[in-house]
């Protein structure tokens, strides 16, 4: 059995996201989704090869943006190939603008799930990226989409970091084609990135 079908990773009902509000695409409203999903006794940790088939649950998946906005107010977005050694295989050769994965057991030593959640981002930061520049972070929305086999078993948490220095580069070696791009260069290639890197730039950024 492969590493991928044995870890347990952290996820909720989809009737409990329901019961929020369903959306497709992107929603902005942090505060209505996030607490109430991370707090709730529904929560657990299921084997991920299970979960990959069955959209009855949600695997919650923190997905980073950085931006950098340079000198001329030019705004340039982080962004990469998915190497075939990635750990989803419906998304080899994508491009991407989001970093990020999902939380585990091993992120679950102790406190509460939102504790849990930030630990297994910023574990999931370490492992892809190397930051080497100060930031400010903030989550800005959550991202859903019901349409592709992917996205049906995973709901998005985004984060974008607005970084002082264009010096984020990658750590695995899976990250590839990766660096700062302007936005006006990767807007009208939009279909050639992962939905969600679709979805959330149209959403944040606006379309061509």
């Amino acid at each position: 059995m492969s590493t991928v079908a044995e870890e347990r990773v952290l996820v909720v009902p989809t009737s409990k996201f329901h019961a929020l509000g369903h959306f497709q695409g992107f929603s902005a409203n942090v505060g209505k989704y996030i607490p109430a999903l991370l707090e709730t006794d529904q929560i657990s940790y299921r084997p991920r090869g299970q979960m990959e088939e069955d959209p009855s649950f949600k695997q919650l998946i923190p997905y980073v943006l950085f931006r950098f906005t340079d000198s001329a107010g030019i705004v340039n977005l982080f962004q990469y190939t998915r190497g075939g050694g990635q750990g989803e295989k419906r998304l080899h050769a994508k491009r991407s603008v989001g970093i990020g994965g999902h939380i585990s057991t091993e992120d679950s030593t102790g406190g509460t799930s939102g504790d849990v959640y930030r630990e297994g981002m910023q574990r999931e930061l370490d492992e892809e990226v190397i930051i080497e520049t100060p930031y400010q972070q903030r989550c800005v929305g959550l991202i859903n989409d019901d349409q592709t086999p992917v996205g049906r078993v995973h709901l998005g948490v985004v984060h974008l970091f607005d970084v002082e220095q264009p010096a984020v580069r990658p750590r695995e070696t899976e990250i590839l084609d990766a660096g700062f791009r302007p936005l006006d260069t990767i807007l009208p290639e939009l279909d050639q990135f992962e939905s969600w890197s679709e979805i959330v730039v149209q959403a944040l950024f606006g379309s061509v």
